[in-house]
């Protein structure tokens, strides 16, 4: 009896093994850990300190990325391939709501209604629309939204990957590959934190999305009745400046958050994937926008471009050969950057350097490129402005020279009557 009740054991053992590993066992927002922010706010208020240096993580990879310059202010791995959890969604939630058809009405799928992990609870032939669907995604996490979506506007979870794949591909994101509306795992659905960042950055300039992820609680309508959802993302309301974005877990990607944020117009997405523990992904995404907020400053870039160029131009002449003008007026192209973030202990390594030629041969076109004014911080490229022509420059011909030496001998008579 004893030798069954061992096989037994074993047996019920190995049936969770192989339905984990063939992805049976997931989860996705369904974990019991209860976290208390204030708890947490002080913990990182007694450990931090006014120091420049880096922050700490249990997060696998991280990033924080300025959101109108697209510099990386810190990165953990942000380059590798990872699972990404529900943070999938903020692609869902993009296609669905560039389709344009919010307002139509969806009747639920018994194959959206069977989905595990986390959901908003919706039920074989349920109707709703396809925004409470999408409130339903983004706030609740639901799952089966998710599959629900997929289905409507991609005909199948399979075509709405592939869809998935084409923006992907239009927002070149290289290292990035989905196969499910929702981010259960999959081997075959990655992306990197970096690369997730610039999505979440793109979703953000559209004010629906960032409308929707910016709400902590609605009402939801399913079959009419009322339903009361609440986000998910434990920073949004609570942290200074956290305008969004979404939360995520499942066993193979850990904890993740993705998080906006705005203080003073300087916006940020930081990233963390991997985290062991929702107390952690919450802990390392304070500590990483603190840290940012705390050591970057958003410096007057064009003010500085321009008055080094002005002084360069004080001090160097381009000279025109064989031109109808001795001297090349010169001009800077558009500067792409008018502030930029810099560590503040960097900005005294800010370097300015001016490439430029001192002589050029007529012909000369305007906007023809003479040189290049490069901005950089410890070799590492911020700003390349092109020193373009400011006007045509003709070259001179025979009748230039001929109506030069009218000139000359005009004058010559007219000082020798004279």
């Amino acid at each position: 009896m004893k030798m069954i009740n061992n096989l037994k054991k074993i047996l019920i053992l190995t049936l969770i093994v192989f339905l984990s590993i063939c992805g049976y066992v997931k989860a996705d927002e369904e974990d019991s850990e209860n976290i208390d922010f204030s708890e947490i706010w002080n913990e990182y208020i007694t450990s931090s300190t006014e120091s420049s240096n880096d922050p700490v993580l249990n997060s696998r990879a991280a990033i924080v990325l300025d959101r109108k310059t697209g510099a990386v202010l810190f990165e953990k791995n942000a380059f590798s391939k990872r699972a990404m959890a529900s943070t999938t969604k903020i692609m869902t939630a993009i296609l669905t709501i560039e389709s344009g058809k919010l307002n139509d009405t969806v009747e639920v799928s018994k194959k959206a209604a069977s989905i595990g992990g986390s959901v908003l609870g919706l039920k074989t032939g349920d109707k709703l629309s396809l925004n409470d669907l999408l409130y339903g995604l983004m706030l609740r996490s639901g799952n089966d939204a998710a599959v629900q979506i997929a289905e409507y506007l991609g005909g199948s979870v399979e075509g709405f990957a592939s869809m998935m794949n084409e923006k992907a591909k239009e927002l070149n994101l290289v290292n990035t590959h989905f196969v499910t509306p929702h981010g259960l795992d999959n081997p075959e659905h990655y992306t990197t934190a970096y690369e997730l960042a610039l999505l979440t950055n793109y979703a953000m300039n559209n004010k629906t999305f960032s409308k929707i992820v910016n709400t902590k609680q609605c009402s939801i309508n399913i079959n009419g009745i009322p339903k009361s959802i609440n986000n998910t993302n434990e920073l949004l309301g609570v942290l200074n400046g956290v305008n969004g974005v979404k939360t995520g877990f499942t066993n193979n990607a850990g904890r993740c958050l993705v998080t906006s944020i705005t203080r003073n117009d300087f916006s940020v997405i930081c990233v963390v994937l991997g985290a062991d523990t929702k107390k952690f992904r919450t802990k390392d995404s304070i500590s990483l926008i603190e840290y940012t907020y705390k050591n970057f400053e958003r410096y007057n870039l064009e003010d500085v471009i321009y008055k080094n160029f002005e002084n360069w131009k004080n001090e160097h002449i381009v000279n025109v050969e064989k031109g109808k003008e001795d001297f090349l007026e010169i001009k800077l192209s558009d500067i792409k950057y008018d502030v930029y973030p810099i560590k503040k202990e960097k900005v005294k390594d800010l370097k300015i350097e001016i490439n430029c030629i001192d002589k050029i041969k007529a012909p000369v076109k305007q906007d023809e490129k003479i040189g290049e004014l490069i901005v950089s911080i410890d070799n590492d490229e911020i700003e390349r402005v092109d020193i373009l022509c400011n006007r045509n420059v003709e070259r001179k011909d025979i009748s230039y020279y001929y109506k030069d030496i009218l000139f000359n001998m005009s004058r010559y008579m007219e000082e020798y009557i004279n």
